[in-house]
């Protein structure tokens, strides 16, 4: 009998770890990996791997596709990087559970945190749900080309209990605080694989406001987990701010006394800030000593810079917020490069003050040859100084570029010093897990989606003496998150195991050039990139891209928590 599929002849790294099995062949029957070893019998369909590495599908455990899982069925662009999985409702922001008279307020949160347009989210969103049970039945009426997990977000569970008063960041009272922990279990019960929250004052609104979580307390925080608790399942994802030694102390002391209360898995956000640029150190010490003492709390972290892409087709560019510029910011594309090419107007913005947070320091050129691993040399100043113009005047003319299409890569965390050695510390560190790429949010500013590319690329092949063994690195896009995120059908390449694989050229594997697109709902617009080395990306059993493109199958579907199968 021919099996279903058979990926034959590749290099099979399982994704524990172990060293990789040459020549090796993996089958498959009814979305199961049912063999791996050598001169397995034939497949109805077969895929050569032949020089090339296969490697579980990855797990990408935050991304923001809350929104577009409801209306799209292909997630871009998590499926051109090799991702499977993805778990969306990160940040405690999200759109269930809700009442109809607070649909405009999650928007307006969304929108604020996450930069999708309100607009997208109008037209694209048809709120056929009130409860989170209802809102994953939704999910699961619809097919995509990559799995996903949905986590209650807490600015929504708390806007559905209070109301008003969680909008004008009012303490919850007990019998708030019992009915979030009695929801959070039902939510788990029905398939949330977790739980998220934010307690940063960099998410604001679309309107300005506060998020409705940002002064929610640790009793509050406490009962939610602990309605985790009651339910048997689900993680927790925190975000704040660490930005003093104080504020990190206190913080963390929170998240610590949650997890022992509740023995629920809590991630936290841990990058390096050019403001505070040592502070991630004094953080994970935290984290590595709450591991040490057998505690399930570790770091998200990112594989490189958390890069901002500057540009006329986004919504913000060096000059986006000078006097001068505002009055032509809706202009069209066209409009707007002929306007800016005036040399009065240019002689005008670039004598203005300019009252952005971005500063030149951190920019870089970003063309057909950028690389993340950029050096200071490619910064936007030493370019300057090199051709004897200003910053602004170097900016201004790389705006310009393509006709106004290309950008400017502005490092806004994890590069501080022009160079990876404090990721790489946050990377080796056995309390990390990989992640904050944000895929389906930030949509005209960031592209960090691209992560597992680029960290396959650059940490297991292109680093140097800085590289990870190649085993090392794909545990940790795989067996790692899957573990991380309660998932246990899946990261590993064995007999049982749901057959999500990757079939990689890993010499040729890089990240494209990023590019905009104007796909979503309203006419909205966004950042994509692209990977170059994807041979096959199979996703329970069925090869949804080939050298890159969509093949049109779509057996992603909703993955319900562990705990939901208790139940």
């Amino acid at each position: 009998m021919a099996h279903d599929l058979v990926v034959r002849g590749g290099t099979v790294y399982d994704g524990t770890g172990a060293n990789g099995m040459e020549d090796t062949d993996v089958a498959i029957d009814g979305g199961v990996i049912v063999a791996v070893g050598r001169g397995l019998p034939p497949g109805l369909e077969e895929v050569d791997a032949r020089g090339r590495i296969v490697t579980p599908g990855f797990v990408d455990v935050h991304t923001h596709y809350d929104g577009q899982a409801t209306w799209e069925s292909h997630l871009k662009p998590s499926g051109w990087h090799g991702v499977t999985t993805a778990v969306m409702g990160n940040c405690g922001v999200g759109f269930a559970p809700v009442r109809t008279k607070d649909r405009e307020l999650l928007i307006q949160v969304m929108e604020g945190v996450e930069d999708i347009p309100g607009a997208v989210l109008h037209e694209g969103l048809q709120w056929s749900w009130e409860s989170f049970g209802d809102y994953l039945d939704a999910l699961d009426g619809r097919a995509h080309d990559i799995d996903v997990c949905a986590q209650v977000p807490h600015a929504a569970l708390r806007v559905y209990v209070m109301g008003e008063r969680a909008a004008r960041l009012e303490e919850a009272t007990a019998e708030d605080a019992a009915q979030m922990r009695a929801l959070a279990a039902e939510a788990i019960r029905a398939g949330a694989v977790g739980f998220s929250t934010s307690r940063t004052l960099i998410h604001k609104t679309a309107t300005g406001h506060p998020l409705p979580t940002l002064h929610a307390t640790e009793h509050e925080l406490t009962q939610i987990a602990l309605g985790l608790k009651d339910a048997g399942g689900g993680v927790l994802e925190y975000r704040t701010d660490f930005d003093t030694p104080e504020r990190r102390r206190d913080e963390f002391g929170i998240m610590r006394r949650i997890v022992e209360a509740s023995g629920r898995p809590l991630t936290l956000s841990l990058f390096q800030e050019n403001k505070t640029p040592d502070g991630w150190r004094d953080l994970l010490d935290m984290v590595e000593s709450a591991w040490a003492d057998g505690l399930p709390l570790r770091a998200q972290v990112a594989p490189r810079q958390l890069g901002v892409l500057l540009g006329l087709q986004g919504t913000e560019n060096p000059f986006s917020n000078n006097a001068s510029y505002l009055p032509i910011a809706k202009k069209p594309l066209a409009e707007r490069v002929a306007i800016l090419r005036d040399p009065a107007m240019r002689a005008r913005i670039l004598a203005e003050p300019r009252p952005s947070r971005r500063e030149y320091a951190h920019m870089f050129r970003m063309d057909s040859s950028f690389e993340y691993a950029a050096r200071r040399e490619w910064s936007i100043p030493v370019i300057a100084e090199r051709g004897g113009r200003t910053p602004g005047e170097v900016a201004y003319d790389l705006l310009l570029a393509d006709e106004g299409r290309n950008f400017i890569y502005y490092a806004a965390a994890n590069y501080t010093d022009f160079g990876f050695g404090a990721v790489r510390e946050m990377l080796a560190s056995p309390a990390s897990i990989l992640g904050l790429g944000d895929a389906g949010a930030h949509v005209t500013t960031l592209v960090d989606a691209s992560y597992p590319t680029f960290f396959l690329s650059h940490w297991a092949r292109d680093a140097g003496a800085d590289a990870f063994e190649l085993p090392a690195a794909i545990r940790r896009l795989t067996m790692d998150n899957a573990q991380a995120m309660g998932l246990p059908d899946r990261g590993v390449l064995r007999a049982g195991m749901k057959a999500d694989l990757n079939v990689i050229d890993f010499q040729r594997l890089r990240c494209e050039r990023p590019f905009m697109a104007f796909d979503l709902p309203a006419g909205g617009h966004r950042l994509l990139q692209k990977a170059t080395g994807y041979t096959a990306t199979i996703v329970s059993g069925q090869v949804v891209y080939r050298d890159g493109e969509a093949t049109g199958a779509l057996p992603g579907r909703l993955v319900r928590g562990p705990a939901a199968m208790r139940h």
